[in-house]
């Protein structure tokens, strides 16, 4: 793990421009309109707890095909707003890591999502500076994307970054039972 005041890179990866990759990502998109939503968002909130299982034994050598999933079901609000809360402070480590992978490798109109996920873990972590890069490449890929407006704000006023982690901790189970129902 780098330290706080070391330059930690968010750039794009080659891998985010593959064709065969963005198509991958492009398969998993949800639909709000499509007849099977739930079973989508289902999928998508299972996909990020397994990823992270699999990130914890094999890092940037997880399946391609599993990060692909990620990136893809994290087009659903509902997805996004489960991952957020899907780290303790057991996993959180496993989770910075899986957010900065898939922030590197996550295809043009996917970022967005993902580059808001990697904002929350810096920030909670204390690198603010950090936080608002995720969150400009997040800008830079859907400028109008609401959480990153929506975390700008938050992150702006101060509010502490533990106050911040209990809110995210406090919602999850909201999310969870609208997802499994």
């Amino acid at each position: 793990m780098k330290a706080h005041n070391e330059e930690l890179s968010i750039d794009a990866l080659p891998q985010s421009l593959e064709e065969s990759f963005i198509a991958h990502v492009k398969s998993f998109y949800v639909d709000e309109s499509s007849a099977s939503l739930a079973t989508q968002q289902q999928e998508g909130a299972t996909a990020v707890v397994d990823l992270a299982a699999e990130f914890e034994k094999f890092g940037t050598d997880s399946q391609i095909e599993h990060c692909a999933r990620v990136i893809g079901r994290l087009s659903d609000i509902q997805v996004r707003d489960f991952a957020l809360g899907s780290h303790n402070r057991n996993s959180f480590q496993t989770y910075w890591s899986m957010w900065h992978y898939l922030l590197q490798i996550a295809p043009t109109g996917f970022v967005a999502p993902v580059a808001c996920l990697f904002a929350t873990l810096a920030y909670e972590r204390g690198d603010t500076t950090l936080a608002f890069k995720a969150l400009d490449r997040a800008s830079q890929d859907q400028p109008n994307y609401s959480l990153s407006i929506l975390l700008r704000r938050v992150f702006g006023s101060g509010w502490p970054a533990g106050a911040f982690a209990a809110m995210r901790v406090e919602l999850h189970p909201k999310v969870t039972a609208g997802i499994f129902g």
